[in-house]
């Protein structure tokens, strides 16, 4: 017994040290790239795009899902938008580089009151908020917290809504204190590296995943124990959070579009997408057909269209989304059901 044990500890040292040094090597790869804001005690890292001359948009916000960091919204928007609008990518309390702040960010209403503080920070009075996936509740949760500071809601993907089921066992595990800490420090990062790239694969399935989203996006961030941490605890809260909010939602009156596919393996769409359609008065959601989990990608024509909706501007979205259906119609990227541990019965 004495050398099982000690075998063991040997073993948890040994993964604790490579857990650390593949830490550096990921933070060298993938560096900070925006600046810090303090909102008051903590610092969110943000890009910051100033509002270019001729803007013909408002201010616009991206939030980013579970397991991201501003990187993703970015590769897909950024270029797409470039002197067209004021923006702000926001690395959520907790991940990529900025730090979690206090227990209030443990939920998405705390998370959002964080980048309103960013916004007033920087000048931004009111602005569309673009939120993806579990980004979705963040600004369902903003909307209702800052309805003036809200000019429209562009929802792609969300996860706003209590499901039947539960999630994924390890986001409960890396939740609990001590344990999840000693999981986040040796196995987790070891662990995810083997199973990135096949996972990220898996949330774009049936769709294929962009040859240079990997190295644009930086996921391996998520895989360092702090940044691990705070997604599982946001992960793992989230269903009792939306249960408690949801009801909240018919509260919200900024112009709104949900964006979502028929195929995606990380959200029961016909939950969330369909109770937010639901619940928001003059809201529209948009069906897109064998699209899966990343609309912001798949259909970022699509995605822009509904930000100039929300703006005032008149845009056939349902004839778009029959177009884009049509352009992706022979995707069928395959993934097994391990990896479709999201926001769904799993």
């Amino acid at each position: 017994m004495i050398i099982l044990l000690s075998l063991l500890f040997m073993l948890m040292a040994a993964l604790f040290v490579f857990t650390r040094l593949k830490v550096r090597q990921i933070e060298a790869r993938y560096p900070p790239i925006g600046r810090m804001v303090d909102v008051g005690g903590y610092a969110l890292h943000v890009v910051h795009v100033a509002a270019p001359a001729g803007a013909d948009l408002p201010p616009l916000v991206f939030v980013h899902g579970a397991s991201g960091n501003l990187r993703d919204q970015m590769a897909a928007f950024l270029k797409p938008l470039a002197g067209r609008a004021e923006m702000l990518f926001v690395d959520r309390p907790g991940h990529g580089y900025s730090e979690r702040g206090g227990s209030d960010n443990d939920t998405p209403g705390g998370q959002a009151r964080s980048i309103a503080a960013a916004m007033r920070k920087l000048g931004i009075d009111r602005a569309i908020l673009v939120g993806h996936s579990f980004g979705g509740a963040i600004t369902a949760s903003f909307a209702l917290e800052e309805p003036e500071m809200t000019a429209g809601l562009v929802f792609l993907a969300p996860a706003t809504h209590p499901w039947p089921g539960g999630l994924a066992w390890y986001y409960g595990l890396t939740a609990t204190p001590v344990i999840g800490q000693i999981f986040a420090n040796t196995l987790a990062l070891p662990a995810g590296l083997m199973a990135l790239q096949t996972g990220v694969k898996c949330v774009f399935a049936p769709n294929p995943l962009p040859a240079s989203y990997l190295e644009e996006t930086a996921p391996a961030l998520v895989l360092r124990p702090g940044e691990f941490r705070a997604n599982a605890i946001d992960v793992d809260g989230l269903k009792a959070y939306v249960a408690g909010v949801a009801s909240r939602y018919t509260e919200i009156a900024a112009p709104t579009v949900i964006i979502t596919g028929d195929s995606d393996p990380v959200v029961l769409a016909d939950i969330h997408s369909t109770g937010l359609d639901r619940d928001i008065a003059d809201s529209e959601l948009v069906w897109v057909e064998n699209m899966g989990h990343k609309p912001d990608y798949v259909a970022t024509d699509l995605a822009i269209a509904a930000i100039e909706k929300v703006a005032g501007r008149p845009r056939d979205l349902q004839a778009m989304a029959r177009a884009v259906g049509r352009r992706i119609a022979a995707d069928d990227v395959r993934c097994g059901p391990a990896a479709k541990a999201g926001f769904r019965n799993s």
